[in-house]
């Protein structure tokens, strides 16, 4: 068990600012997935989610078609 802990161990004193940026993003991104699972398996959501899962397959009326793309 001693050389689990020594095999983890940190020295936060040698760490450079972009290391605790790092870190601390890592942890904040952690956080942020959290919240989001939270928020998709939360039964009370089911209904908004459910009515909203086919808006990446609709086609969008305004949307430009791509054959007028401005070329002679």
């Amino acid at each position: 068990m001693n050389s689990l802990v020594e095999y983890f161990a940190t020295d936060w004193e040698v760490m450079t600012v972009n290391d605790w940026i790092g870190t601390i993003l890592t942890v904040v991104i952690f956080l942020l997935m959290i919240l989001a699972y939270f928020q998709v398996f939360r039964p009370k959501n089911r209904e908004s989610l459910e009515s909203r899962k086919h808006i990446p397959f609709e086609d969008e009326d305004d949307a430009p078609s791509g054959d007028d793309d401005g070329r002679p």
